[in-house]
């Protein structure tokens, strides 16, 4: 067979392939997406959505129509609560309401919306932005050497298998990636530690439930650990089984070992705490493992790993899916940049070096939230402290070739800061400030495209300019000024003093909102600097 050349060869087409689809589109990139289930997901998984996952959507104009998908699903900005049963006490709060504390810190919220509702929704602006995705169709073969990827693709139902020959791969093939695997890429860290069950059931829980709003309630019971999400119709919804125990409180290792409806069912009804005569319809039982591991590496010469392939975690927290979607848009611009000759290829190194650290980091306090919160009889070796979520949602700190922090004195361990108390430092998420572009209302968030942007103060012309006259030479460079006379007013005055620079001083923000380069104030030598900065940044000295 003739081999099609790719530029990108994207396999697993369900949450984080598709949004490594939609960023590449985006981008105008072509790829091909292969995944081997002939459709989208048909479980509700990875319900919770946090902001920053939510700023990705809507820089590629999702956030209306995943928020309209999420309404339909479940009643939004609910508590997150344990009780020892849906009836019964209550025995923790969580969060009075889902977005408590984070009101403020983005031009999004967080909210509740399943695999089910969201990944219809991706696939259509994947296509939309000429993307092309091929489901039930099987990685038969796949090989690679120093230039390029070699893979054989065979359709499920039949058909001529296809031979495509890509410059890169991102495997996002999930938690039992094939493709890690033949990679000889291990896993790392605590491993499998419950076997557990999701339990999806029908039944009329409106009286349970009363006037509260219930986004996620954990269940603590003596004989049962496990916790519930609820439609929003009240009369559906799911337990996930963390555990059980007998009469003597021994453990039972195998949650999802008797999988029969009434056995389903009377762990529901314990759950909910009504009698044996409640009716609860089974729809369906899926079991699975309970784990925190990070892959050992998240690339091999050509292939990337994202998603439940690079890194798996218990659900506590609502982390995993949000993980992957932030590999995806990591990794997404850096291809981008590369394919268009816009960066060299050491741009691709910078992928590992700052997701991986965060990954590890997440999937402990995930592991961690899992003990505190679910299961404290299992190991709490060297457990690390709980960390605030909204830090590890948005407060996010890479350092990589990438990242140009010389003058700022970056600590090698500070992973994260603290997002109400934004540094404006390189490595960091460029904080939400709400700008005017005439009488349009913009975030900070929304001035990354599909290039890097230089933000400038007041008087900051001499850096507009110098980035002007870059872009004129072909560099991926947007350029506003802060000012009356600018490109951009500042209602409130809060931009230089948050960005932490002088009135002619600039942020320099990578494609995916990360601060790349911060200058406080003017030199001399504006024009030669910034080209220096670019340079150096996109790895064409």
């Amino acid at each position: 067979m003739t081999a099609e050349p790719v530029p990108v060869l994207v396999i697993g087409g369900s949450l984080v392939g598709l949004s490594t689809s939609v960023l590449l589109a985006s981008h105008g990139i072509r790829h091909l997406l292969v995944e081997r289930h002939r459709g989208t997901a048909i479980h509700p998984r990875a319900a919770s959505f946090h902001q920053r996952t939510m700023e990705i959507f809507r820089s590629v104009g999702l956030q209306e129509a995943v928020e309209a998908a999420a309404q339909r699903e479940f009643a939004q900005n609910g508590a997150i609560i344990a009780v020892d049963t849906l009836s019964g006490k209550e025995l923790a709060c969580f969060y009075r309401s889902f977005n408590q504390g984070v009101e403020g810190l983005s031009p999004t919220s967080r909210l509740f919306v399943t695999q089910i509702g969201l990944e219809p929704v991706l696939r259509q602006r994947a296509r939309e932005l000429g993307a092309e995705l091929h489901y039930g169709t099987e990685v038969e073969s796949l090989e690679q050497d120093y230039q390029g990827v070699n893979a054989v693709l065979r359709p499920r139902d039949g058909g001529p298998p296809r031979a495509v020959r890509a410059r890169y791969v991102v495997a996002a093939d999930g938690a039992h990636s094939v493709l890690r695997k033949q990679l000889g890429i291990e896993m790392q860290g605590r491993g499998s530690f419950a076997d557990c069950m999701t339990i999806y059931f029908k039944a009329d829980m409106r009286a349970l439930i009363g006037s509260r709003n219930l986004s996620v309630v954990y269940v603590n019971q003596p004989r049962l650990l496990a916790f519930f999400r609820f439609s929003i119709t009240g009369d559906a919804g799911f337990l996930a089984v963390f555990a059980t125990f007998d009469q003597d409180g021994a453990r039972n290792s195998r949650v999802g070992q008797d999988a029969s409806a009434a056995y389903c069912a009377a762990l529901v009804r314990a759950a909910l705490g009504v009698g044996a005569d409640f009716p609860v319809a089974i729809d369906d039982v899926q079991p699975w493992s309970a784990t925190a591991a990070t892959a050992a590496a998240f690339r091999k010469a050509n292939v990337f790993l994202a998603g439940d392939a690079a890194h798996v975690m218990p659900p506590t927290g609502g982390f995993g899916g949000n993980t992957g979607v932030a590999d995806a848009h990591n990794l997404a611009w850096k291809l981008a940049l590369v394919i268009k000759g816009q960066a060299g290829a050491s741009l691709l190194d910078t992928y590992e070096s700052e997701r991986k650290p965060l990954c590890e980091l997440i999937v402990e306090q995930a592991y961690s939230r899992y003990i505190k919160r679910v299961d404290s009889s299992l190991l709490t070796t060297n457990l690390a402290p709980l960390l605030d979520d909204a830090a590890i949602e948005l407060g996010s700190v890479y350092a990589s070739g990438a990242i140009l922090d010389a003058s700022d004195g970056r600590r090698d361990d500070a992973l994260l800061e603290d997002p109400h108390h934004p540094s404006g430092r390189p490595g960091t998420r460029v904080p939400h400030i709400m700008l005017r572009r005439g009488s349009t209302s913009v975030s900070t968030h929304d001035l990354p495209e599909y290039g890097f942007v230089l933000i400038a103060g007041a008087g900051g012309r001499a850096w507009t300019d110098a980035a002007k006259a870059l872009a004129g030479e072909g560099a991926p460079l947007k350029a506003y000024r802060i000012a009356r006379d600018g490109d951009l007013a500042d209602p409130d005055g809060h931009f230089e003093a948050i960005a932490g620079i002088h009135a002619d001083g600039a942020l320099l923000l990578r494609p995916d909102g990360v601060i790349a380069w911060r200058v406080v104030g003017s030199r001399p030598d504006a024009g030669a600097q910034l080209h220096a900065v670019m340079s150096e940044l996109t790895g064409r000295h």
